[in-house]
């Protein structure tokens, strides 16, 4: 067993742990440099990973745990996320009555599950961390005990958390009482000659189902809006970014190296589950009036777009394609923009609406007024997540649409996915100009004070629009770094 390559868990709950005891003798008012020496150590730890931390052929756990390319992309995505996020929550401590030492630690357990998501290679451990995701997001969703929206947030997240737990878990069950396997390695040998067994499918369309919930797809996406409004706005960052892109890694996992022969038949599934899920997020989202739950609306679409390359690489596998892999590249490339715009979005949330109880969009107006660099930050990451050009949002877009087209003249239905999906863009226009509206041009100011933003803050909002404008001005490093991950997939 080589524990060494579970290098990047152990740094992450050490670190945590220290907080927790750092946090007893931290006066109640300095608790907020707490925030700042955990996203620092994060810092130190995705440096590390970045310079010292190669993937690794040999697993550990008994083949439970991988670091091939694929886990290691996705460990720095989660480990940029959650830094941001905790820079964000720091400077939201001031809306925490206690237990502020407490929310930083459950942000690095949560990511410390995100982290094994990463690297699951087994029923088990895929169980596991989602357990470890999930549990602690029903307590950092209701952390705001005085808030009734939080509370309700934190109650409608358990119970539809045990909920897709219930469906992930019985399906394992079928699943290993047919094949008497765990590990998705074993599995995929075995796999094909239960192709037509249909406890055995069954099994996988239930655990299908529980990683539905965790990106929230369509008909699995119902506690997606509710939940994001209710929660505080660090802990609806996190769910949107690093929950989202852990459930899409694990699908990952378990269709391209558990079963790919068995996803090679399910390609219809997809792109009807994928089409339906963009039309239902984009729609949704129209009659919206609370930002964070248009947000939440918003990523039942974003996940749709992703589900189009999932979709296009199932295709992949039955028919030899130049370029197989570039289906699941797409989806890679398209989380890597999407994590700048969201957080960028809900930095701007967390500064602007501070003190204001309901996030409505018209609590935006005036905005920028108050602060350029507000304004102009939420502004780009609406146009990012809408798909225009030169942002990330934009070419990411293009190249999951490429891919489903690729597979067109073999399968015309994605013609049809595609076609459904250009008119979720077109509807977003609407709904994403209609908060640049409200930032810009609304005449329902009540308030014009300037809006003071700390250093950090500052960095964190540059960095965002700088990873928006790179990622969609120089794709390259991101989509070599993408395409060189999705090798560890049997495309």
């Amino acid at each position: 067993m080589n524990l060494a390559l579970l290098s990047h868990e152990w740094l992450v709950v050490a670190l945590g742990l220290c907080l927790l005891v750092a946090d007893l003798w931290t006066p109640a008012s300095a608790r907020r440099i707490l925030g700042y020496v955990a996203a620092a150590g994060l810092g130190a730890i995705l440096l590390y990973s970045l310079i010292a931390v190669r993937p690794e052929l040999q697993p550990a756990c008994g083949n439970m745990y991988v670091l091939d390319g694929l886990a290691l992309f996705f460990k720095r995505f989660f480990l940029a996320a959650a830094i941001i996020v905790l820079l964000m929550s720091a400077e939201f401590f001031d809306r925490l009555q206690a237990g502020i030492g407490e929310f930083y630690a459950l942000v690095l357990f949560a990511l410390t599950g995100m982290l094994f998501a990463a690297s699951a290679n087994d029923f088990a451990l895929l169980f596991v961390s989602l357990e470890l995701i999930t549990v602690t997001f029903y307590v950092l969703a209701s952390f705001q005990r005085t808030r009734l929206n939080s509370l309700e947030a934190g109650v409608k997240y358990l119970i539809m958390g045990a909920l897709s737990t219930s469906f992930t878990v019985f399906g394992i069950a079928l699943v290993y009482g047919i094949s008497r396997k765990l590990n998705f390695n074993d599995l995929a040998a075995v796999a094909p000659q239960f192709g037509g067994n249909r406890i055995f499918l069954f099994g996988l369309l239930l655990v299908l189902v529980g990683l539905g919930f965790k990106i929230a797809a369509f008909p699995f996406q119902l506690w997606a809006p509710d939940v994001y409004q209710g929660a505080p706005s660090p802990t609806t960052a996190f769910l949107a970014v690093g929950s989202k892109a852990a459930g899409f890694v694990l699908l990952l996992r378990v269709l391209f190296v558990a079963v790919p022969d068995i996803t090679a038949q399910w390609s219809r599934l997809l792109i009807v589950i994928s089409g339906i899920t963009i039309l239902y997020g984009n729609l949704c989202a129209i009659p919206q009036r609370n930002i964070k739950r248009l947000l939440g609306y918003s990523s039942i679409a974003h996940a749709g777009y992703m589900l189009l390359g999932i979709a296009a690489s199932a295709a992949t596998i039955a028919n030899t394609t130049q370029n197989p892999g570039a289906g699941a590249a797409a989806v890679l490339y398209y989380l890597g923009g999407y994590l700048f715009a969201v957080l960028g979005a809900f930095t701007v949330i967390c500064l602007a609406l501070r003190h204001v109880e309901n996030e409505d969009i018209p609590a935006l107006a005036g905005l920028g007024q108050r602060s350029p660099l507000l304004a102009t930050t939420l502004t780009l990451a609406m146009v990012s997540l809408a798909g225009i050009p030169p942002l990330a949002g934009f070419f990411g877009k293009f190249l999951l649409f490429k891919a489903a087209l690729a597979q067109g003249p073999a399968h015309p239905a994605y013609y049809w996915l595609v076609a459904a999906a250009i008119a979720g863009v077109v509807i977003s226009l609407w709904y994403y100009f209609g908060v640049v509206h409200a930032v810009y041009w609304s005449k329902e100011a009540a308030n014009l004070s300037p809006i003071s933003i700390s250093r950090t803050m500052r960095a964190t909002l540059y960095a965002c629009v700088a990873g928006m404008f790179f990622i969609g001005l120089c794709p390259g490093p991101l989509l070599d770094c993408a395409a060189e991950a999705v090798k560890a997939l049997r495309l």
